[in-house]
């Protein structure tokens, strides 16, 4: 399969939350609060982009790196 394709990819806020071993409740209170990775509203679903995710991931990693260069 194409990485692209695969980045492509919707997953449901069980599958963002198995991916990360963020749990469910986290995730749903994040997108209240408007924090984290943008979910999609599809009908009364919310989907969130694989590619997304993985852009948020490493974001997070960079700030994390960030915060940890001695001054």
């Amino acid at each position: 399969m194409n990485g692209a394709r695969s980045a492509d990819r919707y997953l449901t806020t069980a599958e963002f939350a198995e991916l990360t071993r963020i749990p469910e409740g986290t995730i749903r209170q994040w997108r209240h609060r408007q924090y984290g990775p943008t979910g999609i509203k599809m009908g009364r679903a919310v989907r969130y982009r694989l590619s997304t995710i993985e852009a948020w991931i490493k974001e997070c990693e960079r700030a994390e790196a960030d915060r940890r260069v001695p001054a």
